[in-house]
């Protein structure tokens, strides 16, 4: 697997941007919702609300994944990335468009720059699809692991063009169901199509590698798919062309089936690992993966009372308990290697280099841990007790862990290369 990552690896260009713009946004992300503190409790269709979850999905979980995916495709696949041009043509529509984007929610300035912000979002989510696609169909394998990469990719699209109709509807009204309603659809449809989809696939190829474990039950993958799939397509249909009623519970039912058989897959992996030491990363993972139950919770609690604090910490729960807590994780399992291999590959004979667990300081990432686990605690419990001074206490911590964040990805990435040569007497 380690020559397949080295052989296989693609250019810099098509993924190092991803990482650190993601950063930077995590950062500026933190900054606004330190700002904005007092409104977490209010209505979640607030303009500063909106700016950052959109700074959150797309400028941070949405940016770092596209790289991530560029640079493991091509090892699922043993095959080269299509197109690196592609990849970084996805990278500028995003960044661009989500700038702009972000700063129309903030100012809440619908309109031709918004409409204009979700086109270049689109464009990217379909280069991003045609880029795995042709990727796929070159290497000529098939998996369960590309499925569920390729199943994602579809939704992601389907959702950023549901939220280019929501803001063209925003400044010219034609859809006939309410705007708020259709919030939730274009909402669920990228936190069940795209990130859940994405995460389950992704982890069940990289956890069972990090941890030497494995299971042959791969059909617990597969059938984990068709009902994620069926659970989330049932809902919008439904709460399309019915409402958001009763039914909403079975097909909250089907798409949480299809997690606990994705988590049976895991654990099998884990119960039968070869690696019984477990580092602060992968505990960092396993841990974030505990978030997505108590944000169906948080979800059920929405359906019993109307106070909009449960869906904020439903929102609170998916995008930085569980997204956030994972990518925050993987980072330094994948892009210290990304950056290694670029700078070592190509390095033969008798020469001492460093590992890539060497590229960044493994003391702030457990610091890193600690903090991101007080962060979001402190973050629900001021959401539930309604208090804006603990909350901004909560949002403080947070900019402090992008601080840490930050300065750790800015230390892998400008990284210099260290050869020390071995001299034979």
């Amino acid at each position: 697997m380690a020559d397949l990552f080295v052989h296989r690896a693609p250019k810099s260009l098509a993924v190092i941007p991803f990482y650190a713009t993601a950063a930077v946004f995590f950062l500026g992300l933190s900054i606004m919702l330190f700002l904005s503190s007092a409104e977490l409790t209010g209505h979640y269709f607030h303009p500063h609300l909106l700016a950052i979850v959109h700074a959150t999905v797309l400028g941070w979980g949405t940016m770092i994944i596209l790289g991530a995916v560029y640079q493991l495709l091509p090892v699922l696949c043993e095959s080269d990335l299509y197109s690196h041009k592609l990849a970084f043509t996805s990278y500028l529509l995003l960044l661009v468009g989500t700038l702009m984007l972000v700063w129309c929610f903030w100012v809440f300035q619908s309109g031709p720059w918004l409409i204009t912000a979700g086109v270049l979002v689109v464009l990217s989510t379909c280069l991003y699809l045609y880029n795995i696609c042709a990727t796929v169909i070159q290497s000529g394998k098939s998996t369960v692991y590309q499925y569920f990469i390729v199943s994602s990719a579809i939704w992601l699209l389907l959702t950023t063009v549901a939220g280019l109709l929501l803001a063209i509807n925003l400044t010219y009204t034609f859809i006939p169901r309410n705007h708020m309603d259709m919030l939730k659809l274009h909402a669920h449809a990228g936190i069940i199509g795209w990130f859940l989809q994405l995460i389950c696939g992704v982890s069940a190829k990289l956890v069972p590698m990090f941890l030497l474990g494995k299971s042959k039950r791969s059909g617990l993958l597969y059938l984990a798919l068709i009902l994620q799939n069926m659970g989330l397509t049932l809902f919008l249909f439904h709460a399309y062309f019915r409402q958001i009623d009763g039914m909403a519970f079975v097909h909250i039912a089907l798409v949480s089936i299809g997690i606990i058989l994705w988590g049976i897959y895991i654990a099998e992996t884990y119960i039968k690992r070869i690696r019984k030491k477990i580092d602060a990363l992968m505990i960092h993972t396993l841990l974030s993966f505990a978030f997505k139950p108590l944000a169906i919770g948080a979800l059920l609690m929405t359906f019993a009372y109307t106070d909009t604090k449960w869906s904020n910490l439903y929102g609170i729960l998916i995008l930085f308990g569980w997204i956030t807590g994972i990518i925050i994780s993987k980072t330094f399992k994948t892009l210290p290697f990304i950056v290694w291999n670029n700078l070592y590959k190509d390095v033969h004979g008798n020469a001492q280099i460093p590992l890539p667990k060497n590229l960044y300081n493994q003391k702030l990432v457990v610091c890193q841990s600690y903090l991101f686990a007080i962060a979001i605690s402190a973050l629900c419990v001021g959401i539930i007790i309604d208090l804006t001074w603990f909350l901004q206490v909560a949002t403080a911590l947070w900019v402090a862990l992008a601080f840490l964040y930050c300065y750790n990805v800015a230390t892998v990435i400008f990284h210099k290369s260290r050869i020390h040569h071995e001299h034979h007497t």
